[in-house]
């Protein structure tokens, strides 16, 4: 059984790693990966915050959380920004942990990317990124439609990610661009179902809410070009509704999906249809990051190789890095990240 530390407080480490974890405890079908012993968490941001529940139990440090976690026994979830993540993978394997779960993106730039890598590497980590898209049953199902080939070959895939997202981005600027919230789950998909690419095409737009403009926090989109297709994704974080959805157009068929679009409601469905063929509806479940976590798991319990992840999360880094460096506007610095900035109506 492993035990589990959570560092980084925030949406991602309370609201879906905790959160999750929980369930996944409480239904008890896998007693030989989690342990039933408290999570400890630790809030590089408020260290010394209480407990938030009762299964929790707060740490003030890393230091102090390997004096009560064997690593070797222990998963660690690193939730906190993407901006924030050298350092505390640093201080981990100084303290010995060496099996951790990063949230995604795996980094912001290339140059912090390259230096995780090396970093892991030189000290024998083990780092699983966040992908539950990747784990997901509509992607696997997806798959076999482009595998087995009875549309014919892939030729396109568009992908629309939108959700408001106005409260959280006002209230913390711990994701630089929109590049950086969801494009991570569908680049890793679209590189999954066509392999390798190269960006051919990006833009991003300011959030406006009001007088208050965030930059380059409102819609994103990349165009991408595949060996035998092209893929679209546009993801708007001001948008009135919520919709991840994706379609795979094939020389002979298409495919039109739309993944979970809600925490509380873990079901995907699935349209497709050779050309002049009757359509087939598919509606199941797909609770994602619960078996991501579970395969994630057990694959640092058995040893499995991660690399394959770790190389792919690498890519989705790069070619978003790519696409901010399309998308900046002339004349605009080429590094550091966007700073917010207010205006006034007149």
């Amino acid at each position: 059984m492993e035990r589990t530390l959570i560092i980084g407080l925030g949406r991602a480490g309370l609201g879906l790693h905790g959160a999750v974890l929980r369930r996944l405890r409480a239904v008890g079908r896998h007693p030989d990966l989690f342990d039933p012993a408290p999570v400890l968490t630790f809030d590089p941001l408020a260290p010394e915050a209480p407990a938030r529940a009762d299964d929790l139990r707060p740490v003030t440090s890393i230091a102090e959380a390997r004096t009560l976690l064997d690593p070797e026994r222990t998963v660690v979830h690193l939730c906190t920004p993407p901006v924030a993540r050298l350092g505390l993978l640093r201080e981990l394997a100084a303290a010995g942990f060496r099996r951790i779960i990063v949230e995604k993106p795996l980094a912001v730039e290339r140059r912090d990317v390259h230096e995780i890598v090396a970093l892991a590497r030189a000290e024998r980590l083990r780092l699983a990124i966040v992908a539950p898209w990747l784990a997901s049953s509509l992607t696997a199902r997806l798959d076999r439609l482009v595998v087995d080939g009875d549309l014919g070959e892939l030729r396109s895939i568009d992908i629309t990610q939108s959700k408001p997202r106005m409260s959280r981005t006002l209230a913390d600027g711990g994701h630089p661009t929109a590049f950086d919230v969801e494009p991570p789950h569908s680049l890793g998909v679209c590189l999954r179902l066509a392999g390798d690419a190269v960006l051919t095409g990006a833009e991003l737009a300011d959030m406006r809410v009001g007088d208050t403009v965030v930059p380059g926090m409102g819609r994103a989109a990349l165009v991408l070009r595949h060996r035998e297709a092209t893929s679209r994704i546009v993801s708007d974080l001001t948008a009135p509704v919520r919709e991840r959805r994706i379609q795979l157009e094939f020389t002979d068929g298409r495919a039109v999906a739309h993944y979970p679009g809600a925490e509380d409601d873990h079901y995907a469905q699935l349209r497709f249809s050779r050309t002049g063929r009757p359509e087939t509806w598919e509606v199941f479940p797909d609770d994602a990051l619960s078996a991501y976590f579970v395969d994630t798991y057990r694959a640092l319990r058995d040893g499995t190789a991660l690399e394959p992840q770790l190389r792919l999360a690498t890519r989705v880094v790069e070619l978003l890095a790519d696409a901010k460096e399309a998308a900046r506007p002339p004349g605009t610095a080429t590094a550091g990240h966007p700073v917010r900035r207010v205006s006034h109506a007149s």
